[in-house]
């Protein structure tokens, strides 16, 4: 089987946007690839972050993950595999500074309040966190990524820095890693439809995956619906954004078609969309819901879980970097 790759920030709560968006692709890939998904926590410390809650913040998503779907043998933490910061230190020296410095990425998020706020200090981690995700992906050796359009950049260095490393050793040691696109719906904030879902928007714009039935109700019936900004014969964002949540939750398709066939026809009743967007929320997130509480119930036998399956990863890290100081001439830890 092809190896698939993904990682995911500890960052907070997961919401509909992170489900819908990878997470949900992630549970599905695992019936076709051999996957491996790591929580990445170095990544979360460049940015300014709490650091009494990090720790905190990566058992919960990870109780999140396994409670959605995710097998738990196929999650990793990146801290308790070090060998992916030695390697990211081995890929800065096969990496230019320009590279960087034209990364997207880094060029908005050093200028967020995020990190202006404090104190204009901006890490160096956040410049190289690239170099970092080029070892993450290429330390197992993995065949297709995951992306979204926002990351093709970072997958390209992660392929530049594979053939400069290639072409280096005279040998052909890394699979240069191709993208892995699959449709996913682009859920939108339902306060305002013009922005996607994100946490950084505020408590308003999301909602989380282990929400309260009640405020899950009560913000979709808030939810934004037409703007007067629309164009002729299309819907405005706050609909379609609606209709986009009741067809990724697989509702019933003659309750989304009647919907539409309203719609078009001009006599919708708003509040029975959002009455059908809501339910069909609450069911589908009841199951996962039900999984947390099981998993709440006996943390330890979730955190020695991932113990053990980040020990049983890290082998094969450890090997990909025993090799690669071979190759490159330094010397390598004798197993």
């Amino acid at each position: 089987m092809k190896t698939v790759l993904s990682c995911i920030q500890p960052t907070g709560e997961m919401h509909l946007g992170n489900y819908f968006g990878a997470v949900k692709n992630w549970v599905d890939l695992q019936s076709e690839y051999k996957c491996m998904y790591g929580i990445v926590d170095y990544h979360a410390i460049t940015m300014p972050y709490d650091i009494k809650k990090l720790r905190e913040h990566t058992w919960d998503l990870i109780m999140d993950l396994v409670a959605v779907g995710i097998t738990p043998e196929n999650l990793f933490i990146q801290s308790l595999v070090p060998e992916h910061a030695e390697l990211g230190w081995i890929f800065n020296c096969f990496c230019s500074y320009g590279q960087l410095t034209r990364m997207t990425q880094f060029k908005d998020k050093s200028q967020s309040e995020n990190v202006l706020g404090n104190d204009q200090f901006i890490s160096a981690g956040l410049l190289g966190y690239p170099v970092l995700q080029a070892a993450d992906i290429l330390i197992y050796k993995a065949d297709k990524v995951p992306v979204g359009k926002d990351q093709e950049q970072h997958l390209e260095l992660t392929r530049n820095i594979a053939q400069r490393f290639n072409s280096t050793v005279g040998k052909e040691y890394f699979v240069l890693p191709d993208a892995l696109y699959t449709a996913t719906p682009k859920i939108r904030s339902t306060a305002d439809p013009t922005r996607k879902m994100s946490k950084s928007a505020g408590r308003k714009h999301i909602i989380n995956v282990f929400e309260e039935e009640q405020r899950i109700r009560k913000q979709i019936r808030s939810a934004v619906t037409d703007t007067g900004t629309a164009e002729e014969g299309k819907m405005s964002d706050g609909i379609d954004n609606l209709f986009e949540l009741l067809k990724a939750t697989k509702a019933d398709a003659s309750l989304i078609k009647q919907h539409e066939d309203d719609y078009y026809s001009g006599t919708i009743k708003y509040s029975d969309l959002k009455e059908s967007v809501s339910d069909a929320i609450v069911d589908m997130l009841a199951p996962f819901k039900e999984r947390r509480k099981e998993l709440a119930a006996d943390k330890r036998k979730l955190k020695d879980q991932i113990r053990a399956s980040s020990a049983v990863i890290r082998k094969k890290a450890q090997e990909t970097v025993n090799e690669v100081k071979d190759l490159i001439g330094l010397m390598k830890v004798k197993n």
